[in-house]
């Protein structure tokens, strides 16, 4: 008795059955297999060798014509059966190669029946009938072997080449997925790092008893409020980000009103362009806790924006602050900063850092124009 999902047969050999597979599954796999294409390719291949072969045949061209494109889609379909069949003890390619060659000369046999009144042994009585028969057979056996093995290489190269797009598209998959994940990681820590930074300057001014304390609280919690819901937008444009940027900088300006003035310079119709969130607010950010806080008599910071002709945004944070300070090792903001937006834009993205005159810094950022969707 069989074992159960499989069917056993002399010799050893076993094929198994899908128990969950429908009966007229190896059919509809056969129907797909056998494309309009390889139906058409055997019958100018089939129209080929009958030209080839009519200067030798006394037998009239369209007879000719008509027995070899019988073969030829006899032979097709033995050719799309045996590749739907699973044989396990043998190569799926070998197994198609025999299909079409043993099959050949009895292919030929049943075109010669209807010229002999399907009288089994008169084509082996009648000299012209058989020249004609063992010709195309040894024709056939020689063609069709070779056309099979063609076909078979052009199968396995489509397979190969599906498989490889198949793990590319995996890949690229797996790679969004890391790429999203390290953004969330980025973002996590560029959003303590500027809210821990804010309240510290709020404790700074709690502790000194500065009557301004209570006033910078409630900014700050109202500020939260609404930036908050925007960190981890990835639909946010520059003109979220520059609302953010004016709170903060209003922020700051209620901690050192003397020390501290602004000015925001950037063009209505690039407010709606996509950009990364909390961009703007790190490079702002550095150059308040850089720039002016170490700056004795303060300064000011200037926010520009413009759309260049190649179509690149030129965003510039300008401060009149302590300026570079040679040996300091790069912050933590702006080297995530960078990372952010080579994973937004890609290689086009840049990040540029130089000298303001006559004192400070001034940090550029060059990206393509991305617009809100």
């Amino acid at each position: 008795m069989a074992p159960a999902g499989g069917r056993r047969y002399r010799g050893g050999m076993s094929a198994t059955l899908d128990p969950a597979a429908p009966p007229e599954r190896g059919f509809n796999r056969f129907v797909a297999a056998l494309s309009l294409r390889g139906v058409l390719l055997a019958m100018v291949l089939a129209s080929l060798a009958a030209v080839l072969l009519n200067p030798i045949f006394v037998t009239p061209f369209p007879v000719l014509l008509g027995r070899m494109l019988v073969i030829a889609l006899l032979l097709l379909l033995v050719f799309t059966a045996a590749g739907c069949w699973s044989v396990g003890w043998r190569p799926r390619w070998l197994v198609q190669v025999l299909a079409v060659m043993l099959p050949a000369p009895l292919a030929t046999y049943l075109v010669y029946l209807p010229a002999v009144q399907g009288q089994v042994f008169e084509v082996l009585r009648h000299e012209g009938r058989l020249s004609g028969f063992v010709l195309i057979t040894g024709t056939v056996l020689v063609v069709a072997p070779l056309l099979a093995l063609g076909a078979l290489y052009r199968e396995r190269d489509a397979q190969a080449r599906s498989q490889a797009l198949g793990f590319a598209l995996e890949r690229s998959q797996l790679e969004k997925q890391a790429l999203d994940a390290r953004l969330k990681l980025l973002h996590a820590q560029i959003e303590p790092h500027f809210l821990f930074n804010t309240l510290a300057n709020v404790q700074a001014l709690v502790e000194s008893g500065s009557p301004q304390a209570s006033a910078v609280l409630t900014s700050l919690i109202a500020y939260l409020r609404a930036a908050m819901p925007r960190l981890a937008d990835e639909r946010a444009t520059l003109g979220d980000e520059l609302a953010l940027v004016r709170a903060y900088l209003e922020l700051m300006r209620m901690r050192m009103p003397d020390r501290l003035q602004y000015e925001i310079e950037v063009p209505d119709d690039l407010r709606r362009l996509r950009f990364p969130g909390m961009a703007l607010l790190t490079l702002v950010e550095n150059a308040i806790r850089h720039g002016i806080d170490p700056a004795e008599q303060g300064g000011r910071i200037e926010l520009r924006a413009r759309r260049d002709g190649d179509g690149t945004l030129t965003l510039s944070v300008a401060d009149t602050g302590a300026g570079l300070r040679e040996g300091a090792p790069p912050g933590t903001g702006l080297a995530n900063l960078r990372e952010r937006l080579a994973m937004f834009y890609g290689a086009a993205a840049r990040l540029e850092i130089a000298e303001n005159v006559p004192c400070g810094v001034v940090v550029t950022v060059l990206c393509p124009v991305e617009a809100d969707s």
